[in-house]
């Protein structure tokens, strides 16, 4: 597959996939990230502004039940003089009425009245005001004196999966700004700017951001009663933001699902107010990237998985987009736990699986369609060399009787030397030599078939070289005489190896009849033996025509011959240096050449000492 359509592919790929809605899936790989960065104890925020004070199980118990308006009146007191910048509500209410709180009208009074002292004095609701119902958010009398203001608990029911957990929060709806950045305000004035709060984005009507959360119990928590009490720390509670809710079990509204946890009581109401508020005077919320990120991130994925898919092997490709899951899943996690930033996971994530899962069985079966070819093409290769080799033994075999019938007959004729004239005689040794020449050709042929059948083994034997060499030169003197060409031999004495002695006369006679066929007339062909490191050397050295040096690395090339020597006329199949260095190979053995132009060569058979 080109570059091209792998890149086509991938950007199919990775526009469907980007398409796709993930929603429950992104949501649980960022609450997972959440965890880690608590876990890492990176979440927890330098300067604590909130305070929680809860109404729990046991305060119900000892005022015999929900504190009613008196109760909350001398709360309200003492906590004042704590000192405190705001005390939060996080009571919902019912029909203009504040929910458990219970007490007569004249109770009611002393509860406002109370609540007048206080300059900022708040009750949370989750009710948002629409724009031409003001006064929707007044209690009833004598109520009405008290600030009833917007703090919802935005949770992930229109941007991610419905899962009921918050992961938001609001900064204004519909032009209005909640209490939220308005307490934080008083603590980080940047941000009196809403345009200067971090990772805001609008939502229909809305503002919103991405909640920098805390651990359940990072914030420190008082009962009802230590106020009341006086069993607090002196100046705790000096400038800062106090928030009453409740702990009692009694219902849902009391808690937030949080990604630390969808259980029920996973965090406390007041608690998550207090990691809003938080995130905004540190002006840290988390930044998530842009969908055109997004959507480049799972291109570029879904390229490097298409590409390993086609590119390795299925082993290795598993193991790179293995380790491409976890880096990808790592670098995200750092990102977000060092700087704060959002990176989608899901898309990338699925746009691995989905491209290996489609592209794997359009491999699988292009590799079996090319396995299936390679097979045919080998079956039929193989009949092709079962038909070469039977040919090439048949021919042999028939052109080797009527050679050595014209051998015998040229013999007899030439026996009789009185009978012939000199044009006979000439014309019989043209016979003679040509008769050779095939017979050596088809020889040559018969030994490289029995190589490419792969029929061809070592029948070794205990042999002095110096005699195998001796055989094959008194065999090639007829040859040499007829160019006059002189033979010298010095042989050292040898220790007999273990030989193929009828290969290794092959290798001999080949290099012989090479040097005798390039050898100038008159000229004189060295063969010399030595033992030397445990290695034993035959050097055939000639005065013949040279090899260029172009030639040298493919001499031993099976059917190779010079450019130069197929244009003169000597003649040759081009096997013979091919075979002799392969019959060398077989015993471990080498040959290697050095050679001169117009000086000569020099071709070293080394044979190792078993």
């Amino acid at each position: 597959m080109s570059l091209l359509l792998k890149v086509f592919f991938a950007a199919v790929a990775s526009t469907v996939i980007s398409s796709l809605k993930l929603d429950y899936i992104e949501s649980f790989f960022y609450d997972q990230r959440v965890q880690i960065k608590s876990a890492l104890k990176l979440s927890s925020p330098k300067d604590t502004k909130s305070i929680v004070v809860l109404i729990d199980h046991d305060t119900v118990v000892k005022y015999k039940g929900f504190p009613n308006y008196v109760d909350h009146a001398l709360f309200l007191q003492r906590l004042h003089a704590l000192d405190p910048k705001f005390i939060l509500y996080d009571f919902r209410s019912k029909d203009n009425e504040l929910i458990d709180v219970e007490g007569t009208f004249a109770d009611k009074i002393i509860f406002s009245e109370a609540v007048g002292k206080i300059s900022h004095f708040y009750i949370l609701t989750d009710e948002l005001e629409m724009k031409g119902e003001a006064g929707k958010l007044q209690l009833n009398p004598p109520l009405e004196y008290v600030n009833r203001v917007p703090a919802p608990k935005t949770s992930d029911t229109i941007l991610f999966a419905k899962d009921g957990i918050s992961r938001r929060f609001m900064i204004s709806y519909q032009d209005t700004v909640l209490l939220h950045p308005q307490v934080a305000g008083w603590y980080n004035k940047n941000i009196r700017d809403l345009t200067n709060i971090r990772g805001q984005f609008e939502l229909y009507d809305s503002i919103q951001g991405y909640t920098q959360y805390t651990a359940p119990g990072t914030y420190p928590v008082y009962r009802f009663d230590d106020i009341i009490q006086g069993n607090v720390p002196p100046d705790i509670f000096k400038d800062k933001i106090v928030i009453v809710g409740t702990d009692t079990g009694k219902s849902s509204k009391e808690y937030v699902a949080t990604p630390f946890s969808s259980e029920v009581t996973a965090m406390r109401s007041a608690e998550y107010h207090a990691n809003v508020i938080q995130t905004l005077i540190d002006n840290d919320a988390v930044v998530r990237w842009p969908r055109w990120t997004n959507i480049l991130l799972t291109c570029l994925i879904s390229f490097l998985t298409v590409y390993t898919v086609f590119a390795l092997r299925p082993g290795r490709g598993l193991i790179v987009l293995f380790l491409t899951l976890i880096g990808l899943a790592s670098a995200v996690v750092l990102i977000f736990v060092f700087f704060n930033i959002w990176v989608d996971l899901a898309h990338p994530f699925l746009a691995i699986f989905i491209c290996y899962y489609f592209f794997i069985p359009y491999r699988l079966i292009k590799e079996n369609r090319l396995t299936w070819e390679y097979y045919q093409r080998n079956k039929l290769l193989k009949q092709v060399e079962e038909l070469k080799t039977n040919f090439i033994s048949m021919m042999s075999h028939d052109l080797k009787t009527p050679i050595a019938r014209i051998q015998g007959m040229t013999e007899v004729i030439t026996s009789d030397d009185q009978k012939l004239s000199l044009t006979q005689h000439e014309a019989l040794d043209n016979i003679k030599t040509s008769s050779d020449d095939l017979l050596k050709f088809i020889n040559s042929i018969l030994q490289y078939g029995r190589i490419e059948s792969q029929g061809l083994e070592l029948n070794l034997q205990s042999k002095d070289i110096n005699k195998l060499l001796t055989e094959v030169i008194k065999k090639h003197e007829f040859l040499a005489k007829l160019k006059k060409i002189k033979l010298n031999s010095n042989l050292d004495p040898l220790f007999p190896i273990n030989v193929d002695p009828d290969l290794i006369k092959q290798v001999f006679s080949n290099l012989l009849e090479n040097a005798i066929k390039y050898s100038r007339e008159e000229s004189t062909i060295y063969i010399s033996s030595k033992e030397l490191d445990n290695n034993v050397y035959i050097d055939f050295k000639d005065e013949g025509v040279g090899i260029p040096t172009v030639d040298l690395p493919n001499i031993f090339m099976k059917f190779f011959r010079s450019h130069d020597v197929k244009i003169s006329t000597i003649k040759g199949s081009g096997l013979g240096l091919y075979l002799a260095s392969y019959f060398a190979e077989l015993h471990q053995g080498t040959i290697t050449v050095t050679s001169e132009v117009g000086v000569g060569s020099c071709f070293t058979v080394k044979l190792p000492i078993n």
